[in-house]
């Protein structure tokens, strides 16, 4: 290796795998250092934005537990496990190779992790629990992972409708916990919204400058939550759109922007906003579905880059190559399946963001 400048090494290093990546610690002291170097992490997480994957939970009639399955474009299909948490959890966010996970046994339990690196913070409890009495069943309506890698900091969001007094009756107060990864504390802010989420709204929230979004139920537009002024504000989507009459619309992000992708009985148009400042929307792509025709009303986009995008149904992830037009089958579940793949899939990459 000696043969190599350090330079050319360390571009290679960055394009592994992070358990491959982690057993050449043991080569010498330059290796050893890499995976907590500044420079490193950076470089190593650029090039993992380039190779989007998609996290499916299986849940197997004839197994007390689900597994997790991750869903690469290069290398295929493979299972890993958050047994690490030792408790059962619920994946309610996913942002830049972070999970945030709720408790399923301890209502109000939340942890930030790390799947790769096996690494996890468990959040601290609310203390007042008046602040976490959302309807319908005490848990939050909306719940958002910010994890800004050149900050080396996250946030953690849950937003909901307060029951009113005594009752478990919503009143129209939306309140907002935010909890700040520096501080190691949570902070509360309280407005007014009418808006209903459906559960792949919900699932999808999209972290982009330093906000984060989510399509409201009657898809007519994206509520934002600006973390630097923690304040809610509405975002319009593209005139164009048609949602209802058999028109499906989701959000994503591709590239660092935000990403709509309606879907029609014969056709998927990919929307991104190309100017944030100013709402610009640009029509990215136009795709026939007639390739996969029998599956167009059960089909959920779940990830994308500018170069595919990846969509669950309810036995199948697959992926569309944009620059090909070609559809191809990643993975597909061979069991016994309770739930729709789509019901709980999340966009993912592979990150050494420490959490912990």
């Amino acid at each position: 290796m000696s043969f190599f400048p350090d330079e050319v090494i360390i571009e290679v290093l960055a394009r592994l795998p992070i358990k491959p990546l982690f057993k050449t610690k043991t080569v010498c002291k330059l290796w050893y250092g890499l995976p907590s170097d500044k420079y490193f992490i950076k470089l190593y997480n650029q090039v993992s934005d380039k190779n989007p994957m998609v996290l499916v939970e299986v849940h197997d009639s004839t197994k007390p537990t689900s597994s997790l399955i991750c869903v690469d474009n290069s290398r295929g299909a493979s299972e890993f496990s958050l047994d690490f948490l030792r408790d059962k959890v619920n994946i309610r966010a996913s942002c830049n190779g972070l999970l945030c996970c709720s408790s399923i046994a301890v209502k109000g339990v939340y942890y930030v992790c790390n799947p790769m690196t096996r690494e996890f913070k468990v959040l601290p409890k609310i203390k007042d629990q008046n602040l976490t009495r959302f309807y319908p069943d005490s848990e939050a309506t909306l719940v958002g992972l910010a994890c800004d890698p050149s900050r080396g900091k996250f946030d953690v969001v849950l937003a909901g409708y307060q029951c009113a007094g005594s009752s478990h009756r919503p009143d129209k107060t939306f309140a907002c916990l935010i909890f700040d990864s520096d501080s190691n504390k949570w902070r509360k802010f309280v407005s007014f919204q009418e808006e209903n989420f459906t559960h792949m709204n919900r699932n999808q929230v999209v972290y982009v400058n330093s906000a984060l979004h989510w399509l409201t139920g009657s898809g007519s537009y994206i509520l934002v939550l600006d973390l630097n002024f923690e304040v809610w504000r509405k975002v319009s989507v593209p005139d164009e759109t048609r949602y209802g009459m058999g028109n499906r619309v989701y959000l994503l992000e591709s590239d660092g922007c935000l990403s709509l992708i309606e879907i029609s009985d014969t056709r998927m148009k990919i929307w991104v906003m190309k100017d944030y400042e100013r709402e610009l929307w640009h029509m990215a792509d136009r795709v026939s579905l007639g390739c996969i025709k029998g599956l167009v009303h059960g089909i959920f986009p779940i990830a994308q880059t500018g170069e595919c995008i990846f969509l669950a149904t309810h036995k199948q992830v697959l992926v569309y190559h944009r620059t090909s037009r070609a559809w191809k089958e990643m993975y597909s579940v061979q069991n016994n399946a309770t739930l729709p793949l789509w019901f709980s899939a999340h966009a993912f990459r592979i990150s050494i963001f420490p959490c912990a």
